[in-house]
């Protein structure tokens, strides 16, 4: 093992990472559709519509969105935890509006606990919820001809079932809602929501709005992106740039200098991004890892460079550089390095807030976009700063040691600190994703451990294969643990009981219900290749069925007693029940093939809310 720490080949690294998942919306279109159903039409039990209110009184234009829900249901709070899916309200983007803040709700959710779901509080609504935010209309628009499109997507529940519904509204200027204010009254002679125009932004300046400059908040975010450098987010990072200072300290001022510069580059690039997403999709500080896609990326980054760290491969990343001839390649290909472990830091640190972070930029995506822009660039300014400041003196790095044994003790120190954080991700990432997670990690792996068998002497063409074997083994491996998994994940909802299931049969749905359990590979593999498909997926919402999970991980006793009612003591089982008739239903026991479960449902037919229960017959095994 080299005790050189070599870091010249980072970007195809995160390419191996890039096209393990390529196809990450693909799967992340279904990380919403966690446990219900999607509509089936016939009697939806919400409706939705929307308007908005222009300014006057003291409060800003606002947006109203009011759900109707039919008694006997109920939806979750755009606040839930999973695993209850949260109601989300989308927005169709629009040169006309820009939402200010995020929606409120009126009344405020009621948290209960609910059987389904033991582990989390439930914060629920019933009967009639208003949500409403500030908005702004652009300057120069007329509110009446403004019309603001989006769509709700809510998980509706009842005692026995749950279902997705995803309603759409159209917003037109109307006289509002009496509901509370979302902000404070504007200062006297200041407009009462903020415009994107030379006039708003001078006051933003003066401090005309709201009784505070826009200087005093750039002072505040340039110092709280100082302190971001301390958050345990980005310290494990910052063992990156120690040993880049440390390879610094024997080279030229110059050379430092330029290094730093596009290391600080990097971090600014992110704080540019992340500026975009606040104006154009409301995305604040943090917003990215809401996303599966987005935390199962970092993870696995994150993951690899802790293998590198720690010796199992090597991933040279320019801007670590030897002696020799390294200097002279440094100089050409240190920028890029650099400027990548700049991007790495900083989205690392994207979980953290640092003290008058969240001031300054909670203040700052209220505002017109210039000012969104201009309070992210002070943080990212001050987060780069130590690092502009220590490559503008190198002196400043005088008291660091001189490169020897030690750092290559220090870099596989950092490669556990960076495991650590990869236990970190897995805190706040969604259960679900979890397990394949972990089996991404084993298959990345795999492909760092075959890249490193390649040796640097190799040629080139030896070199690339090896690259894309490598990116084979984690493209197989994203196949398996996510797109078959997720790919076409029919909606499920929890089996409850039989009491449920007769009722949802007699009221007229065809229901298929999969028995399974976690520690059943067979169940896990006649799911993923025979009733997780494309074919059943579409025949199932052609036809409306209700799709029930009966999970018998754990032996519950409910499950157990409607296995023995199909004549099984085991799984897997997959039974279908036509729709008003509870006792004609087709069961497959110890396993099924796609065709058969197509024919089954051809045979049973769609749903009809309004047919009345029939006579019933015999089981039937297939």
């Amino acid at each position: 093992m080299r005790s050189r720490f070599d870091l010249r080949l980072m970007l195809p690294a995160v390419g191996v990472l890039a096209i393990s998942l390529a196809a990450a919306p693909a799967w992340a279109q279904f990380a919403g559709k966690r446990s219900g159903g999607f509509g089936r039409g016939g009697n939806v039990p919400i409706t939705v519509s929307a308007q908005f209110a222009a300014a006057k009184d003291g409060k800003p234009d606002r947006l109203f969105v009011t759900a109707v829900i039919q008694q006997g249901w109920h939806i979750y709070a755009t606040t839930q935890q999973p695993p209850p899916i949260k109601t989300v309200i989308e927005l169709a983007p629009s040169k006309a509006f820009w939402l200010l803040a995020d929606f409120r709700a009126h009344p405020a959710p009621e948290t209960i606990q609910e059987e389904a779901f033991p582990e989390v509080k439930s914060e629920i609504h019933e009967g009639t919820v208003v949500w409403y935010a500030p908005i702004s209309i652009a300057a120069g628009v007329d509110p009446r001809t403004v019309k603001i499109d989006g769509k709700l997507k809510v998980q509706l529940c009842d005692a026995g079932s749950c279902q997705l519904q995803e309603p759409s509204f159209t917003a037109g200027l109307g006289p509002g809602i009496d509901v509370p204010q979302t902000t404070a009254p504007a200062a006297a002679g200041a407009p009462s929501s903020p415009r994107f125009n030379p006039e708003a932004i001078k006051k933003h300046l003066a401090g005309e709005d709201e009784g505070t400059s826009l200087w005093l908040h750039l002072a505040l975010g340039f110092v709280g992106g100082i302190l971001l450098n301390l958050m345990p987010c980005v310290l494990p990072v910052i063992g990156l740039k120690i040993l880049s200072f440390v390879e610094q300290s024997g080279h030229d001022r110059k050379t430092a200098l330029l290094l730093n510069v596009w290391y600080s580059l990097g971090m600014l690039a992110v704080f540019w991004v992340l500026a975009g997403l606040a104006i154009g999709l409301n995305l604040g500080w943090g917003g990215l890892f809401q996303h599966p896609a987005f935390n199962v990326f970092m993870a696995a980054l994150v993951f690899a460079m802790a293998l590198a760290f720690l010796g199992v491969w090597e991933f040279p990343v320019p801007g670590f550089v030897g002696r020799g001839a390294a200097v002279e390649l440094a100089g050409r290909e240190g920028a890029l390095g650099a400027f990548l472990k700049g991007v790495i830091t900083t989205v690392l640190a994207t979980p953290c807030t640092g003290p008058f972070m969240g001031a300054a930029l909670g203040w700052a995506v209220r505002q017109p976009p210039p000012i969104v822009l201009a309070v992210f660039t002070s943080v990212g300014l001050g987060m780069a700063s130590p690092y502009l400041l220590i490559g503008a003196f190198p002196r400043l790095i005088r008291f660091m040691p001189k490169p020897g044994p030690w750092m290559d003790t220090f870099k596989q120190l950092m490669g556990f600190v960076l495991l650590g954080t990869v236990v970190f991700i897995f805190t706040f990432m969604e259960t679900r994703y979890v397990v394949p997670t972990v089996g991404l990690l084993f298959g990345l792996w795999l492909a760092c451990w075959w890249l490193a068998r390649t040796p640097p002497t190799a040629e080139f063409w030896a070199k690339f294969r090896a690259w894309l074997e490598a990116a084979a083994i984690v493209g197989v491996a994203w196949l398996l643990l996510f797109f078959v998994k997720f790919g076409h994940q029919l909606p499920w909802q929890p089996f409850t009981s039989r009491a449920a299931l007769d009722r949802l049969v007699a009221s007229g749905n065809t229901v298929l219900v999969d028995f399974t359990a976690d520690w059943c590979a067979t169940c896990k593999t006649l799911e993923a290749f025979c009733l997780n498909t494309r074919k059943v997926r579409e025949l199932v919402e052609r036809n409306g069925v209700v799709t029930l999970k009966a999970d018998w991980t754990r032996g519950d006793p409910e499950v157990t007693a409607m296995l023995d009612r199909l004549g099984s003591n085991g799984v897997p089982v997959v039974a279908i029940f036509p729709a008003g008739r509870p006792d004609e239903h087709m069961a497959f026991i110890d396993g099924y093939t796609q065709a058969k479960v197509l024919d089954a449902l051809e045979k049973a037919g769609p749903s009809k809310p309004s047919a009345p229960p029939a006579k019933t017959s015999p089981v039937r095994s297939l």
